[in-house]
């Protein structure tokens, strides 16, 4: 069985000119072994604690500085993570009904993602953010279930939502999703660096441009 926690960048609005993001970025980050999930979310919490954060603080990439995102990132990289990511650029996106329907939008992102992974994904249990509207989420979680089987294969196990405030592998998902976006949407001298740390663990990368 493999672990994987979802969490994804940037917005589902297309108004650029009125500060939509003009990338979406979701990550996916997946373990083999429940040991090594265990370890991580202890590396995590350990490192708020040397940063002398809050218990209930969330390590969010946009609301993080610098210093933070660096010492999160090297924090985890010995880590046994993969990393398996799609990029879309929305100006490519023409379709009225995703371009309308923010919902749809972030239904049709996460359903692309799984779809390309599911050669290389076995009895996945799936933890996503539940952030936003719940019952949509739930829905679509459902949905997923159906649409992916693969013959006898059984690719997902079960997609579960988790508030991403007390699951520091949905945080972990988050941080390593905002440093994608900000390789593609930034100019600042910073914008490749954290890529850099943990470039490593990256198994696929899925760019619509």
């Amino acid at each position: 069985m493999t672990h994987v926690f979802m969490d994804e960048s940037g917005d589902a609005g297309f108004k650029f000119d009125k500060g939509s993001s003009r990338f979406f970025v979701i990550a996916a980050v997946e373990f083999d072994d429940t040991l090594e999930v265990e370890k991580t979310s202890v590396v995590i919490k350990e490192l708020k604690r040397k940063l002398k954060f809050p218990d209930d603080m969330e390590f969010k990439f946009n609301s993080s500085s610098r210093s933070t995102r660096i010492h999160f990132l090297k924090s985890v990289s010995r880590s046994k993570y993969i990393v398996r990511c799609l990029i879309i650029d929305k100006a490519s996106i023409t379709k009225a009904e995703l371009k309308d329907q923010k919902d749809s939008f972030y239904s049709y992102a996460v359903k692309i993602l799984l779809k390309y992974s599911r050669d290389s994904m076995t009895d996945a249990k799936i933890i996503l953010d539940g952030g936003g509207d719940r019952n949509f989420r739930r829905n679509l979680a459902s949905n997923f279930k159906k649409e992916l089987k693969s013959g006898e294969k059984k690719i997902i196990r079960s997609i579960k939502l988790m508030d991403s405030r007390k699951n520091m592998l949905i945080q972990l998902a988050d941080m390593i999703a905002g440093a994608l976006r900000k390789s593609r949407e930034s100019d600042k001298d910073d914008k490749d660096e954290y890529i850099k740390i943990f470039r490593k663990h990256i198994e696929n990368q899925w760019e619509i441009k």
